[in-house]
């Protein structure tokens, strides 16, 4: 019998039936089922819905389910063909003309066409939308320039924006941009993020909560068909946790493997794949109240902070220190003449003392436990705060779970933290900064959950997004690189190498410098 023709609850059993008892001293054998590939999540998914979540933890498991207009080419952030065969801009940058690709259904039978790309716009964008309430649609930025949304006929959708927006097509290959089955969301609505429906490799079939995520291999695909039966995704909080797993045979894939446990896995009985990419992992900053308000003890964080330590001694030199807002990966625009702020604890004293800080001031710092990007989330915090101890500050952590922990710092630290731990994984230069550094991005309209606010940044970022050309693009995200370095509103502490693990019994993995999982060619011995 193949796995995906058991009852689901018998596949689940299956699974959990196949973990070894965590904690062995040799990695056991592989007891999972043949044709089901077993992935340690870091946390639950939020929804399932692509264009109502923000975590990378979550994408991973969307883009086994759906698919967008683009995708990013394999290995590469180069946006290629997916349910758009081919496009064309206009000569203004306003409009882009998609031609859809032929014979492709979702997985109710329903058909995939133009009426189908413009209801997943507007879903998003038009607040007068009759399914615009199964949002919220906190992404919906990435496509805030969109005017409109027209069906020219059944297979050719036309968009017109406002103005020239050159990350529009980056945009359209990232997991916002993910197309849903209309029906199904006129079917659930507000329950469609529990019973997802797209038009990829594979598809749903049951979430368990804080069990499990089944999907499988959808028969149908218009493409090559999935390499498994199903891939059942379990989010395994704890990252010990997650490590006894993989040692045991519990699960055949984990992501994010913390630094400190990469050596277990050096045997033939494993692989480990690593993958540079855009990433940055840094602390918010509450610029609207408390101590970080004033710009010098922003600095003085940045200064009281061993990031060089971190990222050697917690990280074990997976990472690099950070300099600033965007992440090296984006050479073409990331500003090489950035130094890192050097560690220097005196430096940091004297400017707590300039800005008036009393000696033990109270700082209140949300850490979570795990999240996507977060790498050693809860032992950089103890650095971090021990560092911060060390220069007169007097540094509270409340952990959560990651879920939680976003709930409490996306709406905004006012009131609640004076700094919180953060990780972005990014498509464009422009995505991190516009999202979380303009004072248009305060919450809820955005991700600037410590308020940093700074004319200049807001107009450069602005310019920046309707640029044509991409020398000017750089030279306007340099500048803005230049002033944000300046003025501190985050601690900018690593850029990370993403790395997973998996089985001898798992072929053709590769990990993405989008941070997405992309399982279709795996194959499960």
């Amino acid at each position: 019998m193949k796995p995906f023709e058991w009852s689901r609850r018998g596949l689940i059993a299956a699974v959990f039936g196949a973990a070894v008892a965590t904690g062995l001293a040799a990695p056991a054998v592989s007891q999972t089922p043949p044709g089901v590939l077993i992935v340690g999540q870091i946390a639950e998914p939020k929804s399932l819905d692509p264009a109502a979540v923000t975590a990378v933890n979550d994408f991973r498991i969307l883009v086994n389910l759906y698919e967008g207009l683009l995708r990013y080419a394999p290995g590469t952030l180069e946006v290629a063909p997916a349910l758009a065969t081919d496009w064309e801009v206009s000569e203004d940058g306003t409009e882009y003309t998609f031609t859809l690709r032929e014979g492709v259904t979702f997985h109710d039978g329903t058909p995939f066409n133009a009426d189908a790309v413009k209801f997943n716009f507007d879903r998003m964008l038009n607040e007068d939308h009759p399914y615009h309430d199964t949002g919220p649609f906190p992404l919906a930025f990435f496509f805030s320039a969109v005017q409109s949304t027209e069906v020219i006929d059944d297979m050719t959708v036309k968009f017109t924006l406002d103005a020239p927006y050159a990350p529009f097509l980056s945009n359209l290959a990232y997991p916002t941009g993910l197309m849903v089955s209309p029906a199904a969301v006129e079917a659930s609505g507000a329950d469609f993020g529990r019973n997802p429906v797209g038009t990829g490799p594979f598809k749903f079939a049951e979430w368990r909560s804080n069990e499990a995520v089944v999907i499988e291999k959808n028969p149908d695909y218009w493409g090559e068909p999935a390499g498994t039966d199903a891939v059942v995704f379990r989010p395994i909080t704890d990252a010990n946790t997650r490590v006894a797993e993989m040692l045991a045979g519990g699960i055949d894939m984990m992501v994010e493997v913390p630094p400190t446990a990469l050596s277990e896995f050096q045997g033939e009985a494993f692989r480990v794949v690593e993958q540079a990419g855009p990433h940055l992992w840094f602390l918010i900053l509450n610029a609207k109240e408390g101590p970080f308000a004033d710009k010098l003890v922003r600095q003085a964080a940045n200064y009281a902070i061993n990031k060089e330590a971190i990222v050697n001694d917690v990280l074990e030199g997976t990472a690099d220190v950070a300099a600033g807002p965007i992440p090296p990966a984006f050479a073409w625009a990331y500003d090489e003449s950035l130094d890192p702020y050097p560690y220097d604890p005196e430096k940091a004293r004297a400017l707590l003392a300039e800005a008036g800080v009393a000696e033990g001031t109270e700082v209140v710092f949300y850490v979570t436990e795990g999240g996507s990007g977060m790498l050693d989330p809860v032992p950089m915090g103890t650095a971090i705060q021990a560092d911060l101890n060390a220069v007169g500050l007097d540094v509270k952590i409340e952990t959560y779970e990651w879920n939680t922990f976003l709930g409490e710092v996306n709406p905004g630290l006012e009131g609640k933290a004076d700094m919180a731990e953060m990780a972005w994984m990014t498509n464009d230069p422009d995505t991190l900064p516009f999202l979380a550094l303009r004072t248009a991005a305060w919450p809820d309209a955005g991700f600037n959950s410590g308020y940093y606010s700074n004319p200049e940044v807001d107009a450069l970022l602005e310019q920046a997004r309707v640029a044509t050309s991409q020398d000017e693009r750089a030279e306007l995200y340099r500048e803005m690189q230049r002033i944000v370095h300046d003025d501190a509103p985050w601690v900018f502490v690593a850029n990370w190498k993403q790395n997973a693990v998996t089985s001898d019994k798992v072929e053709n993995f590769s990990l993405e410098p989008s941070f997405l999982l992309m399982l279709s060619d795996v194959v499960k011995n």
